[in-house]
C-alpha cells in the first residue's frame, strides 16, 4: 500500500504546532486533522470525477461534446446529433451513420470523435454534406490519409477521416466547420445477420466501456486519440452546457419471408407493417440517448423458418458467397461437466451490471445437477477462486457458492489474464467435460493477448461468454467464445437474465457438432477457417470467394451419435449486394488473427493491404478521408479542437475502473477525521 499524501496546508499547520504551548497545541492538532481530512476527501472527490490523464483522448465520464483550451483542460459545449439507416435484405445489412456537426459558435471548429461499430462491420463508405456540397471519400494507406487530413485541416478545407482504433471502435474527426455552419458526415458499413434459436438479429454498439490496461496500477486507456490537425488553435469557447450524444434509427426490414414477430430488446420500437413482408422501425421516441447498444431481433412463421439461405454476388469478375445451413437438433442425454464460473468484479460493473452478473451466478447455481462439479472465481484487478479446485454440486458446497455471491462487489480495474490461468491451468476432474463461463462487460484493453490465451492455454476447456450490461464488449466477447470453441450470449438488461442463462446453459447440456467442413464446386477460399464448433440453436455461416458459382454446397459435421450433411444450390442463390466486402472483412480479420500468433508483420501488412485497397475497406493500415478542393477558413481564421465524448453506458455509476485508490484516499479521509474527534474527546476528558 502506497502511503498517503497530506496536503501541503495540512503538513505546514502540523509542523507550526510544535512550538505552540500545549493547550493551544491540542486544539490546533484537531483544526489540522479535521482540514487534512476535508481537503482529503474534496481531492478524492475531484479525483474519481475525472479517472482519466489530461488532457484524455476521450473521456467517457462526460457529456456531450469537449472543446480542449489552452491550457490542455476539455470544456462541455454541445451535442452531436447520429442518425443510423439500416438497410436490411435477408442475411445481409448495409448501414449508414450519420453524424450531425453543428457550429454555434463563432470559431472555426475541428470535430473528432469515437464511433463504436460491430466487430464484423466492414466500413468502406464515407462521404461529408457540407450545405449543399457533397464530397466523397476513398480508401488510402493510413498514413497518407492523415497526411491529407492534416494538410487539408491546416489549408482551411473540410476535411473527414475514418481511422481503424480496434476491432469495434473507430476514430472520427472533420476540420473546419465554419460559424454557423453544419456538416454532415456518413460513414457506411455492411454487416451479416446473425441467426441463432430461430431468430434473425442485428446489433449496433452505440457507446462502449472504456478499456483497462494493466500496468500494476488502474487507468483508463490512452491509445484511442483522434489524429487532429497539426498546428490547430486551441482556446475555450462557451458554447453552452453539454448534452449527452443523441440517435435517431431508421430501419426498412424486408427478410425475405413471412414474421411472427418484430421485437427490441433494448429500445422500445415503432414497427411499421409494409407490402410484400417488408417492415419501416424506428425508435418509439424517435430519438433517444446513445448511452446503450441497440438491438433489434426478428423471428420467422414457425412454417416458414428456413433451414438453409445462400447469397451471392459478382465483383471485378471474381464470385463471392453467403451461406447460412441450420442443422437439426437432435435431444441426447447430457454430459457430466464442471462448470468453472469466472465473474467480472471490476469497477466498471458497478451499478446495473453487477446486479445483472449476481443473477446470473444464482441462475447457473440453481441449475446445477447433481453429477457436476463447479468453482467459482472473482476478478477485477486481483483474483479469487471459492474453492482449491472444483467440488461436487452439492448443497453444501452451493450453499458456500452462494454467501460467495451474496459477498460481491464491484471495484477496481479488469485484469481477466489471470482469471483465465487459474481456470485453465486447475486440476481437470476426471470424466467431466470442463466448461469456462466468463461473465463480463469485457472492459479490458490486452485483447490480443487474452484472445491468445483462450485459444493457446485452454487446454480441453471450452469457454462461454456472458456479456453483461448495457454496453458490453460484444466483439471481444465473440471471439473469445469463437477461439474457446464455446458460444455466448449478451444480457443487456435485468430482465434477461434468466433467459439469457437458460440459453447458454441449454447450449452447455448439448454437445457440439464438430469436424464441420464445407465442400465447394471448384476452388474457394472460405472464412472462417477453421470451422467452429455449433451448439443446438446456432447456424453454420460461412462466406467464400468462388472459381465457378455452378453446383452445390455440402456442408457436414458430427454430433455424439450421428453424421450431419446438408446441400445448397448456388444456382438457386439470392442475389446479395454486399457479401463481397463482408468476404474480404472477414480474411482481414483472419489476417489480424496471423498477427497475433505470430505472422510476419510484413507480410501481414502486405496482404492487408492488398485486400482492404481492392475492396474499399478500413483496417489496421487503411483509412478513409475526403476532403474538399475549395478553401473554407480564411488563412488569418484560427482553427480551434473540439471533442466529442460518448454517454457513459446506462447504468453505470460514480467510481468506474480505478477507483481503489479512490477508495483508499477516501477511506484515509475518514480516518483522519475520526482521529481528530478522537483527540478533541480526550481533550474535554482530560480537562486540558
Amino acid at each position: 500500500m502506497k502511503p498517503i499524501a497530506l496536503p501541503a496546508p495540512a503538513i505546514a499547520a502540523a509542523n507550526a504546532a510544535h512550538s505552540i504551548p500545549c493547550q493551544r497545541r491540542h486544539s490546533l492538532l484537531v483544526h489540522t486533522l479535521l482540514l487534512a481530512g476535508t481537503l482529503l476527501i474534496f481531492s478524492t472527490i475531484a479525483s474519481a470525477q475525472s479517472q482519466r490523464p489530461p488532457p484524455a483522448p476521450a473521456n467517457d465520464s462526460q457529456h456531450g461534446l469537449q472543446l480542449l483550451d489552452a491550457a490542455g483542460q476539455w470544456y462541455a459545449a454541445m451535442a452531436l446529433e447520429t442518425t443510423v439507416d439500416f438497410h436490411i435484405r435477408g442475411l445481409i445489412a448495409e448501414v449508414t451513420v450519420s453524424q450531425r456537426y453543428v457550429n454555434d459558435s463563432g470559431e472555426w471548429l475541428e470535430g473528432r470523435y469515437l464511433l463504436p461499430l460491430p466487430g464484423d462491420a466492414a466500413v468502406g463508405s464515407l462521404r461529408l454534406q457540407v450545405g449543399e456540397r457533397l464530397i466523397e471519400g476513398q480508401i488510402q494507406e493510413k498514413a497518407q490519409a492523415q497526411a491529407s487530413y492534416q494538410r487539408a485541416a491546416a489549408a482551411g478545407q473540410v476535411a473527414g477521416l475514418v481511422e481503424h482504433s480496434r476491432e469495434n471502435l473507430f476514430r472520427t474527426a472533420v476540420a473546419n466547420i465554419g460559424p454557423g455552419e453544419e456538416v454532415v458526415i456518413e460513414i457506411g458499413y455492411w454487416q451479416a445477420v446473425d441467426q441463432a434459436d430461430g431468430q434473425f438479429g442485428i446489433a449496433l454498439p452505440l457507446t462502449f466501456t472504456p478499456q483497462w490496461h494493466f500496468d500494476g496500477e488502474t487507468r483508463f486507456a490512452e491509445q484511442d486519440a483522434p489524429v487532429t490537425a497539426t498546428g490547430a488553435a486551441t482556446h475555450a469557447v462557451d458554447l453552452g452546457e453539454g448534452l449527452a450524444p443523441t440517435v435517431a434509427l431508421n430501419i426498412d426490414l424486408a427478410a425475405g419471408l413471412p414474421l411472427a414477430s418484430i421485437t427490441s430488446p433494448s429500445h422500445a420500437i415503432h414497427v411499421e407493417p409494409l407490402p410484400d413482408d417488408h417492415y419501416r422501425i424506428e425508435l418509439a421516441d424517435l430519438v433517444e440517448p446513445g448511452d446503450r447498444d441497440f438491438e433489434l431481433r426478428w423471428t420467422p412463421r414457425a412454417s416458414s423458418a428456413p433451414q438453409q439461405a445462400v447469397f451471392t454476388e459478382t465483383v471485378d469478375g471474381e464470385h463471392y458467397a453467403l451461406v447460412m445451413m441450420v442443422p437439426p437438433t437432435l435431444p441426447t442425454e447430457p454430459v457430466a461437466r464442471e462448470l468453472i464460473l469466472l465473474v467480472d468484479t471490476s469497477g466498471s460493473m458497478h451499478g446495473v451490471a453487477m446486479a445483472q452478473a449476481i443473477a446470473a451466478l444464482e441462475h447457473a447455481l440453481d441449475r446445477l445437477r447433481p453429477d457436476d462439479h463447479f468453482n467459482l472465481v472473482r476478478f477485477d484487478h486481483r483474483s479469487e477462486a471459492l474453492f482449491g479446485q472444483s467440488l461436487p454440486a452439492d448443497a453444501g458446497n452451493i450453499g458456500r457458492a452462494r454467501s460467495f455471491v451474496a459477498g460481491l462487489h464491484a471495484n477496481g480495474g479488469t485484469h481477466l489474464m489471470p482469471a483465465l490461468r487459474l481456470a485453465f491451468d486447475s486440476p481437470p476432474v476426471p470424466g467431466h467435460l470442463r466448461q469456462v463461463v466468463l461473465i463480463t462487460d469485457a472492459g479490458v484493453g490486452n485483447e490480443q493477448e487474452l484472445l491468445h490465451a483462450i485459444e493457446h492455454e485452454r487446454g480441453p476447456a471450452r469457454l462461454f461468454a456472458v456479456g453483461i450490461g448495457s454496453a458490453p464488449n460484444a466483439h471481444f466477447l465473440r471471439r473469445a467464445a469463437e477461439l474457446g470453441q464455446g458460444s455466448q450470449v449478451l444480457i443487456r438488461e435485468l430482465a434477461q437474465v434468466d433467459a439469457g442463462i437458460d440459453t447458454l446453459l441449454r447450449r452447455l447440456d448439448q454437445p457440439a457438432l464438430r469436424d464441420l467442413a464445407v465442400r465447394w464446386p471448384g476452388a474457394a477460399e472460405v472464412w472462417p477457417n477453421p470451422l467452429p464448433d455449433l451448439y443446438v440453436g446456432e447456424p453454420l455461416q460461412v462466406v467464400a470467394r468462388l472459381s465457378a458459382l455452378g453446383g452445390e454446397v455440402v456442408a457436414s459435421g458430427q454430433s455424439r451419435h450421428q453424421h450431419w450433411q446438408q446441400r445448397a444450390n448456388l444456382l438457386a442463390a439470392q442475389p446479395g449486394h454486399g457479401v463481397a466486402r463482408l468476404w474480404a472483412k472477414a480474411k482481414i480479420t483472419a489476417l489480424d488473427d496471423a498477427l497475433r500468433d505470430g505472422a510476419d508483420p510484413d507480410l501481414i501488412r502486405e496482404q492487408t493491404l492488398e485486400v482492404a485497397l481492392r475492396h474499399g475497406l478500413v483496417s489496421r493500415y487503411t483509412s478513409l478521408v475526403a476532403v474538399e478542393r475549395r478553401q473554407a477558413r480564411p488563412d488569418h481564421a484560427d482553427l480551434a479542437s473540439m471533442q466529442f465524448a460518448n454517454a457513459p453506458p446506462a447504468g453505470s455509476i460514480g467510481y468506474a475502473q480505478g477507483a481503489t485508490s479512490a477508495r483508499m484516499r477516501l477511506a484515509a479521509a475518514i480516518g483522519l477525521v475520526m482521529l481528530a474527534l478522537l483527540v478533541a474527546g480526550r481533550r474535554r476528558r482530560s480537562g486540558s
